[in-house]
């Protein structure tokens, strides 16, 4: 079975970014994201894309874009719908969604699975995850990590599945 699985972390009111970078720095949480995704798919928008310095080790890219002359800066697969960088996984792979705001909320209703990092703090962004509905998901684990000398912010996993 295809799994499609959203990985994202946000703040409390729901912050993805500014400016297209990340306004934390959570190294364990790099790490997670790192191990979870190593080896897979991960279908992300152009912006997402071009905030990389280099292409992520070891994950084939698949890009959405409504440009349709874009040409990305590294290899990868450029689509121009969520549904059709979808298509390019498998029936029996897994595939890791990693933003950015655009298409976290295009992917909640094909989703299989929501691994979000909460950061226990608000941050001013121009970038948001879409509110979960808890009648469509359901939390099932949740891991909370204190902040320490490496992590100036509390953070929990969380993982949802579909209901």
């Amino acid at each position: 079975m295809q799994e499609l699985i959203i990985i994202a972390a946000s703040g409390e009111n729901n912050a993805l970014g500014i400016n297209n970078d990340l306004p934390w720095h959570l190294p364990d949480d790099f790490k997670r994201f790192k191990a979870l995704t190593s080896g897979h798919k991960i279908i992300m928008g152009r912006k997402t894309l071009e905030s990389f310095p280099k292409a992520l080790p070891n994950r084939e890219h698949i890009v959405v874009t409504r440009d349709t002359s874009y040409k990305p800066k590294f290899p990868c697969v450029i689509t121009h719908s969520i549904e059709e960088a979808v298509s390019v996984v498998g029936p029996n792979e897994r595939a890791f969604i990693i933003g950015g705001g655009e298409i976290y909320k295009q992917s909640m209703e094909i989703a299989t699975s929501i691994e979000l990092t909460r950061i226990h703090s608000s941050f001013e962004a121009d970038t948001f995850f879409p509110d979960i509905d808890t009648l469509k998901w359901e939390l099932v684990d949740e891991e909370y990590h204190p902040k320490d000398d490496r992590h100036k912010f509390d953070f929990t996993y969380q993982t949802f599945k579909r209901k």
